[in-house]
């Protein structure tokens, strides 16, 4: 008897009435792409605070189903799940120096002591004290963990739900080798690992090169799934070599164009009454914006400097703190500005700044000629610029953002520059944080050597909303099969009626025991409304039990196809069966 009650309770659960599905029929307001807007509309999500969710039974289904994929392709390779703590103490980011350097994202807490703490962001220290204590030998090596834990970042603008939130799902894993050999193997191990997971969560991805940011490293490199979620990362790629990189990596090459020839005017100084921008200077000297040049000033921890690139190019902060050996940089304010330049915001140039203030240049910037650029004094501009003439950059490097069209470092053939959403990142980390942790084991022949790390992470929750933005039409989500939340709902168009209630349950109950996650909506609604509801939450297989089972037929209709196909009710648990497989 205990066995047929649990059975009749899970049963109960697998019926749309008892399931807590909350779905709209109209767009949320704060939700700006598509898969913040259907998972908010299908009753996967709802939101408590800026950035912060509460997982809804379905949405928790699939984000699940992504966790078991994880799972099995990590401990494929080798992987062994630990939990590590949340909550960090703050020595062990000192240690490495990373509770400066990681900046305001960090979530920082004290207890009741005084004593600080991190929510954890991520978990290079901890892991790093974990095996500096317990791996001593070469004999020990290597090793592999992982842990799919929240994690917790401070994002100054939250968005796009679960793309860019407070608090999200994460899979990071941390492998210890020997020598950079060894390394290499546990990466190339862990890349395939990531190509299979993402492919059995139906997701299309694009692997770029990347920048390492604060987790530090050589070379990285991010799972990227294309989409149009502008406002995300974008990435420029080669669709002949096929290279691709993120644009803060992407490295810009050029031809000399003759897009400004050398001349022979001289400097002159010319009022720019209220002319501040490229856009307005350009058209009120009727000069091209590439050949004009763009100055902001830039705070590179205690150093304030000035970059340089042509008018018609942005500046890549990414690539110019690196240049500068700096972690980030951050642009100057109206005050420092005014302090360095002598002028209001918007008249900045090369030419005539503060003593001290050392100038990045981009490598086009050296190939203008009678250019123009701030006057660094208001309302005025220079005219007939000549770079090495007029000012000596302190340092010529490629500090601009990529375009569309600009020739890819490889093969030359222009690129493509597109909306992307990270969805995963391996990096090799080497001996960052082994040597400032001092996390060493001893080789054969008793000599002590620092560990050598690569780390990777996967967002989980990211994934899922990645996984709706290529799957999904304007009805709803079209979850692929491997992490949908069921793979089929019985749908009687009229529950009351005897015959198809009796039909559906009977079809519910065989589909189940064959092990196949399926659903019984058994609601008294419309058949309108339930059919809308099916399609919005995306399962993948619908079995429509209407007038037509006095005939002994039913209608199946798979989510990504349009048109619905009639089924003799004998037979349909077969092709569902074989639809599956």
């Amino acid at each position: 008897m205990a066995t047929q009650a649990a059975e009749s309770v899970w049963a109960e659960t697998m019926k749309m009435s008892q399931v807590y599905a909350p779905t709209l029929r109209e767009n949320p307001a704060e939700a700006e792409i598509a898969s913040h807007r259907l998972m908010l509309r299908a009753g996967l999500l709802r939101k408590l605070s800026a950035g912060i969710y509460t997982y809804l039974p379905l949405g928790y289904r699939t984000v699940r189903k992504i966790m078991q994929i994880v799972r099995e392709e990590m401990e494929r390779i080798g992987g062994q799940e630990v939990m590590m703590p949340v909550v960090q103490p703050a020595e062990l980011w000192h240690e490495t120096g990373r509770w400066v350097d990681y900046g305001d994202e960090m979530m920082k807490l004290k207890d009741r002591h005084s004593r600080e703490f991190a929510l954890g962001p991520t978990h290079e220290e901890v892991i790093t004290d974990l095996v500096r204590s317990e791996i001593n030998s070469y004999r020990q090596l290597p090793v592999m963990m992982y842990q799919i834990q929240n994690k917790y970042r401070d994002e100054i603008r939250p968005r796009f739900g679960l793309i860019r939130g407070r608090e999200f799902i994460m899979k990071d894993a941390y492998s210890f080798d020997r020598d950079q050999t060894g390394l290499d193997h546990s990466y190339d191990l862990v890349y395939q690992a990531y190509v299979r997971i993402f492919e059995r969560c139906g997701l299309n991805t694009k692997v770029v090169e990347a920048d390492a940011g604060a987790i530090g490293g050589s070379d990285t490199h991010e799972f990227m799934v294309i989409t149009d979620a502008v406002g995300e990362a974008e990435i420029a790629y080669c669709d002949v070599c096929g290279y691709a990189a993120n644009v803060e990596k992407a490295v810009c090459t050029f031809e000399p164009s003759g897009l400004a020839q050398e001349t022979n005017e001289e400097l002159k100084l010319v009022d720019t009454p209220g002319q501040r921008t490229i856009e307005e200077v350009s058209a009120f000297l009727n000069i091209p914006p590439h050949r004009l040049m763009k100055t902001l000033i830039y705070k590179a921890g205690s150093q304030v400097v000035a970059a340089v690139v042509r008018g018609d190019h942005e500046i890549n902060e990414v690539k110019l703190a690196r240049a500068l050996g700096v972690l980030e940089v951050e642009l100057a304010n109206e005050e420092l500005i005014a302090q360095v330049t002598k002028a209001p915001v918007g008249f900045a140039g090369p030419i005539g700044l503060a003593d001290g203030v050392p100038i990045i240049a981009d490598l086009e910037v050296m190939e203008l000629h009678g250019a123009v650029c701030g006057a660094n004094s208001a309302d005025q501009h220079y005219r007939g610029v000549e770079p090495g003439r007029d000012f000596a950059p302190d340092t010529v490097v490629d500090v601009r953002m990529v375009g569309a069209d600009d020739p890819c470092p490889k093969c030359k053939a222009p690129l493509s520059v597109a909306s992307g959403i990270e969805v995963g990142h391996v990096f090799k980390l080497g001996k960052k944080y082994s040597q400032a942790m001092n996390a060493t084991f001893l080789d054969e022949a008793g000599q002590e050597h620092p560990l050598v790390m690569g780390c990777y992470g996967i967002g989980v929750s990211r994934t899922a909303a990645a996984v709706i933005e290529q799957h999904h039409d304007k009805n709803g989500i079209i979850w692929p099969i491997s992490i949908a939340p069921y793979h089929v709902i019985v749908v009687p168009v009229n529950y009351k009626d005897q015959q198809q209630r009796q039909a559906a349950e009977d079809l519910y109950r065989a589909v189940e025991d064959l092990g196949i996650e399926v659903i019984l909506d058994d609601r008294d609604e419309r058949p309108g409304v339930k059919f809308k509801d099916a399609d919005l939450i995306g399962i993948p297989i619908r079995v429509v039990v209407g007038k037509r089972i006095g005939q002994g037929q039913v209608e199946l209709k798979l989510r990504w196809e349009d048109e619905a196909e009639i089924v003799d009710v004998n037979t349909v648990v077969g092709r569902i069966q074989s639809i599956l497989r």
